[in-house]
Formats: structure tokens, sequence, C-alpha cells
């Protein structure tokens, strides 16, 4: 017969060790979304971006490996100086130059519309000339030839003088031609881009003194594009 002293109470009350409290502590949803806040934010304005760029680049390399855009060549064919004389009283540029200038669009499926042409003629860094050029449109692997023309009379700077004596003494003048453009680019049939604007078309002549037996040779222009 079992020991009565180890018989358990089942009719009395029972302590045993004490049970801990249930944690009843949680965060909710919208709490777990507010922590995430700013970091979430951030994340995803940068996925965003990615994928734009990621986007933008594909598109400009399907186009340009569709297209392959040349860049247009620019040369000074011919030119024609009748009369450039600095007066020593007045210090004033008496100037007579013509030129033909070639513009050659080299591309297949590409074509331009010249919407504006300015030439601009500086010598020994002093713009002396300035002719607005006619707008034109452009084919695929055409030359269009222009005509600036600058004739008149100005004042220059005292320090042309002493470049203007020097290179007339050695039978040429350096006079550089700079033409500022505005185009619209053609692609497809129907597709018109633009405007856009090459930062300078740079040409730099040299020109046998009036009256003299020198003769002026084809010179290629620097297109410095957009």
């Amino acid at each position: 017969m079992a020991d009565p002293k180890q018989q358990v109470q089942l009719n009395g009350a029972y302590y045993g060790p004490p049970v801990p409290p249930r944690d009843n502590t949680y965060r909710s949803a919208g709490r777990r979304g507010s922590d995430c806040g700013c970091g979430c934010l951030f994340a995803a304005l940068l996925k965003l971006i990615i994928s734009v760029v990621v986007s933008v680049g594909v598109i400009v390399l399907v186009l340009w490996l569709l297209f392959r855009p040349q860049r247009v060549q620019v040369h000074v064919e011919s030119a024609t100086l009748t009369q450039f004389n600095l007066t020593n009283t007045t210090n004033a540029l008496a100037y007579n130059l013509t030129m033909d200038v070639s513009i050659r669009n080299p591309n297949r499926r590409v074509a331009f519309y010249w919407d504006r042409i300015e030439a601009r003629a500086i010598y020994d860094g002093y713009r002396f000339g300035y002719d607005a050029l006619p707008a034109f449109y452009q084919g695929h692997r055409t030359t269009t030839t222009v005509h600036p023309a600058f004739r008149g009379q100005q004042a220059a700077p005292g320090s042309v003088a002493g470049t203007f004596e020097r290179e007339k003494g050695e039978g040429s003048f350096y006079v550089q031609v700079e033409l500022s453009t505005k185009l619209r680019i053609k692609v497809l049939r129907f597709v018109k881009l633009g405007h856009f604007k090459p930062r300078k078309i740079d040409c730099v002549v040299k020109l046998p003194v009036p009256g003299s037996s020198g003769s002026f040779e084809r010179t290629k222009c620097h297109v410095d594009w957009f």
C-alpha cells in the first residue's frame, strides 16, 4: 500500500512554481510598414531610376545600330579674297570675301533639315563679317554647297595691325570662318527629331593676298558635333 504521505491531495489547491506571464507585445503590420519608411522608398526610387536608364540605353543602342549615324563632312571648296585692306589712319578694315562651302551628308538613313546657318568671319580674334545663309533640306548621301559672302568695312582693334602687316608680307592671310547651325534630324519617313545645335563648324582658310600669284587650296573644316 502506498504511503499516505506520498499521496497527492487532489481535493486541495496546488501551488507549484510560478508560471511566467505570456508576452503579449507584438508589432502590427502598420508599424512594420512605418519602420520600412524611407529605406523602402529610396530602394523603390533607385530601382525606378535604374530601369529608366537601362531602357533609354537600350533604345539608344538599338537606334544607333539601326541607323549608324555618321558625322557631317564640311569643306571650303573655293575662296576669293578681292579686298583686304587696313587703313593706318582710321584702323578700318575693308574686306570682300566670297566662299563655296560644301556640306556632305554621308548617312544612308538619316536626313537633315538645316533650319538656320549663320556664317561669321574672324581675323586675329576679331569678328569682322557676318552672313545669314538660306535654310535647306538635305537628303541621304547628298552634298549641298552654300555660299557665304562678306563685304564691308569695320573698325578693327589696334592689335590686328601687327598681324595684318606680318601676314601681308608673307603673302597669305589666315581667316577663320565659323558656321553656327540649327537643324532637325529626319529618320525613317515621317519621324523628325530636333532641334539640334552643333557647337561649332570651324574653317580656317589660308587666303592669298589680293593681287598676288598665290592660289587657294581646298580646306577641310572641323565639325564639333552636338
